[in-house]
């Protein structure tokens, strides 16, 4: 083992352009990586080591053929990567982590996964997550809850957790993830990676098993923001499978000439008069400073407490969970509705009552302090480039800790939820540690303004070291 598996993604693409090594060769490393620490972490519930390894000599195969000029055609040949078990993968078991589809092989492949076939992408294997991606901890996943590598008896986040681990790990070269609140962002801010979602709309939703679809955003979990962003140019665009992509044309996510000097950034009061851990204010504080000494201007702006984004979240997405759970019959695929887990069960219930007009008129109460929020965004966004804040108020907790409120995951996902329910980009990346576990720092922009954020957050990591550091496992 050469230990290949613990480069970037940049690396691995300049090692494979040059020949330093060759596709199998990583992937092997990644496989063993696995095998060693999964048993212990638990980031994968599907390990597809002859489909990695088949794949990883077709890449070495076509780049021994055609050199280093393959890539501009197939960007991602010969990266190992993981994916979150909600992306349907044609031949290969997707789960969502529910027993209601332990047993479904999907027919056909999602817009993401499938981008990153065509990019040559070698795949590893599919990760755990909170059952349909209900949750913040990657606890409530039907089979078996996923450890953080930096503590093994705390969380790693959710909902996409294992793709959280897997990559803070060295288990993958980067990995997807899905967010509907905080589920790329909170794993990200608690295994220490870098964790971008995009604008809704940015990314194709075709293929991802639907939990709220008017906010579900699928994204990338990588090493730094640099990989974040080569991926991201890939995956994203308009698919004709998915209405609500954008047309926008996907540009260049980062520049080489671009300086903070100038660049307004937003410091919402609301966001930093919660409560949270010491060691997570003081780590984003002397972020924030970092970026004034780049020759950020920092503006202290008035946003909408994120306290109410919380109420307004919930009652969206258990309404749409309710709307899209309701495939799941045990007709058409599946197992039957008794497979459904207790968190699947309760949402459905708040869900449906939510929708009833007639008795609570919830669903389209929310809906227009939706639209308040989001016209909140737009004004902030009228007089600063984009937002900083800390990802989460905490780091991570201890297993189990999710057991003591109903309301777990929403509570955590204060500081993300107001940017999802909004639609607009925001990336988590380490900024500190606070005893021995990593703070994440978020960036947030208006929509369609993905560049600002990966520049900035890009620059952040070009003078310090935090994406650098990795668990002692």
């Amino acid at each position: 083992m050469k230990n290949l598996n613990k480069l970037t993604l940049l690396d691995v693409v300049e090692g494979l352009k040059t020949k330093k090594f060759t596709s199998l060769e990583v992937t092997k490393d990644c496989l063993d990586s696995i095998k060693k620490l999964d048993p212990r972490i638990k980031a994968f519930l599907t390990v597809t080591e002859d489909l990695a390894l088949e794949q990883a000599k077709e890449a070495d195969k076509e780049i021994k053929e055609k050199g280093a000029v393959i890539f501009e055609k197939r960007p991602l040949l010969g990266i190992p990567f993981a994916c979150k078990d909600n992306f349907c993968t044609k031949g290969v078991l997707t789960t969502a982590s529910s027993n209601i589809l332990n047993n479904f092989i999907p027919p056909y492949e999602s817009t993401v996964t499938e981008r990153l076939r065509k990019a040559g992408a070698v795949l590893l294997g599919k990760t755990n997550m909170d059952a349909f991606a209900h949750g913040s901890s990657t606890e409530t996943s039907d089979f078996f809850p996923t450890r953080n590598p930096w503590d093994e008896k705390r969380m790693p986040g959710g909902s996409s957790g294992g793709s959280g681990a897997a990559v803070a790990s060295d288990m993958c070269i980067f990995a997807t993830g899905t967010e509907t609140a905080g589920s790329i962002r909170v794993p990200a801010a608690w295994c220490g990676v870098t964790g971008m979602k995009p604008s809704y709309g940015r990314v194709s939703r075709y293929g991802v098993i639907a939990m709220a679809s008017s906010t579900d955003s699928p994204g990338v979990i990588a090493k730094n923001v640099k990989d974040a962003a080569y991926v991201l140019k890939i995956i994203a665009g308009k698919d004709v499978n998915d209405a609500t992509t954008t047309p926008a044309p996907v540009p260049d996510y980062l520049s080489q000439t671009f300086s903070l000097k100038g660049v307004k950034i937003g410091k919402p009061k609301s966001y930093f008069n919660l409560e949270m851990e010491k060691g997570v204010r003081e780590s984003v504080e002397k972020a924030i400073q970092t970026l004034r000494d780049l020759g950020a201007e920092i503006i202290d702006v008035d946003l909408m407490d994120p306290k109410y984004s919380i109420a307004v979240y919930t009652i969206i997405q258990r309404s749409e969970v309710s709307s899209n759970l309701a495939r799941y019959d045990g007709i058409r695929f599946g197992n039957d509705r008794n497979h459904f887990g207790f968190e699947a069960k309760k949402r459905i219930m708040l869900g449906t009552y939510a929708l009833n007009a007639s008795l609570s008129g919830a669903y389209p109460k929310a809906q227009r302090v939706r639209t308040l929020v989001l016209e909140d965004f737009r004004k902030a966004f009228s007089k600063v480039d984009l937002m900083v804040a800390p990802t989460m108020p905490c780091v991570a907790m201890k297993l189990g800790a999710g057991e003591k409120s109903s309301m777990f995951g929403e509570l955590m996902d204060v500081l993300a939820e107001p940017s999802s329910i909004a639609g607009i980009p925001a990336i988590s990346i380490p900024c500190g540690l606070s005893e021995g576990l990593p703070v994440g720092i978020q960036f947030m922009a208006n929509i369609q303004n993905e560049n600002k954020i990966l520049e900035v957050a890009n620059k952040f990591q070009e003078e310090t070291e935090f994406h650098k550091l990795r668990p002692k496992i």
